[in-house]
């Protein structure tokens, strides 16, 4: 697949595909007779993760420290486990804070109504 595709498919810049190569978040993809980038289903595979982790707000560091634990081989399976362990952490104390600034929000726009709704009865009696 080219890197175009895999653009397409997975929702990232041609140019965000080739920083993750580069930096070792992706290992590297195979290239053409041409010098073309050809991505396999497992290339697709490493894609697919990186974006899913950085959506959740694993940091980039953290995710080249796992690639590189990955390609150490089997003897960094419980290091792998300990780094994913406390990212969990991290992100669940993310989406605390994250639902009480939802609740927040949802307290403040229902404000926000209640208000117009009192002005706009208001504004009814006036014209009454």
């Amino acid at each position: 697949m080219m890197i175009a595709e895999v653009s397409g498919k997975f929702g990232l810049s041609q140019d965000t595909l080739r920083y993750y190569e580069r930096i070792g978040l992706i290992p590297s993809v195979n290239r053409n007779k041409s010098g073309i980038r050809d991505y396999t289903e497992e290339d697709c595979k490493w894609v697919e993760f990186i974006k899913c982790m950085r959506s959740a707000g694993l940091p980039i560091e953290v995710l080249i420290e796992y690639v590189g634990l990955f390609q150490q081989g089997d003897t960094t399976i419980d290091a792998r486990k300990e780094l994913f362990i406390e990212q969990r952490k991290q992100l669940l104390t993310r989406m605390e804070d994250m639902q009480k600034t939802l609740e927040r929000l949802n307290y403040k726009i229902e404000s926000y109504e209640q208000s117009v709704v009192k002005k706009e009865k208001e504004l009814k009696r006036s014209e009454d």
